[in-house]
């Protein structure tokens, strides 16, 4: 059983570095089975449940769609069973990242830029018995759009975000 602040800490910047690189296995090992993730309502259906298997899809989703992934940690804060982890998330997009509907529609695909971005974001995770339970998130998805060349687009851009946005539906299934 987990009972130090250090201990919670630990466990919440785990949570962060295999979202990065981490294999199922290892999603299974930090993440409860019945762990919510409250971001998944724009994430693909398969974020969509509960516990590793829908974490391991979010993290699958991030990287399909950013390559050298990573989390610059800034401050980690707990209290009780509540950890805030304020960090810089950076990548490259080198895949179409697909935004979803609340009901797991596709809302829009956003083709590869190959551009870099570095945006600051919290995660606020709750973690009882040595695993997270609960994860929500506060990013600047303003400022990565910008950095990616989402916003504003290019005529030629919009045309390829057109394009994407039907393949993605077609891959989801719509």
């Amino acid at each position: 059983m987990i009972d130090t602040r250090t201990d919670i800490k630990d466990i919440a910047l785990r949570s962060m570095e295999i979202m990065r690189d981490g294999t199922y296995d290892d999603f299974v090992e930090v993440v409860h089975p019945e762990a919510v993730n409250h971001e998944s309502k724009d994430e693909p259906p398969g974020t969509r449940g509960r516990g590793p298997a829908a974490f391991y899809a979010t993290a699958l989703w991030l990287r399909n769609a950013f390559a050298d992934l990573d989390f610059e940690i800034h401050a980690v804060v707990a209290e009780d069973d509540l950890v805030v982890v304020h960090n810089t998330m950076r990548g490259v997009q080198a895949g179409t990242f697909v935004g979803y509907k609340a009901d797991a529609t596709v809302d829009q695909a956003f083709p590869p830029t190959g551009r870099s971005f570095a945006s600051t974001q919290t995660h606020w995770l709750r973690v009882r018995d040595g695993q997270v339970v609960e994860h929500w998130a506060n990013r600047d998805d303003m400022g990565t759009a910008r950095q990616l060349g989402w916003i504003p687009p290019s005529p030629a851009y919009l045309l390829r975000m057109a394009r994407a946005t039907r393949q993605a539906r077609r891959d989801n299934g719509e």
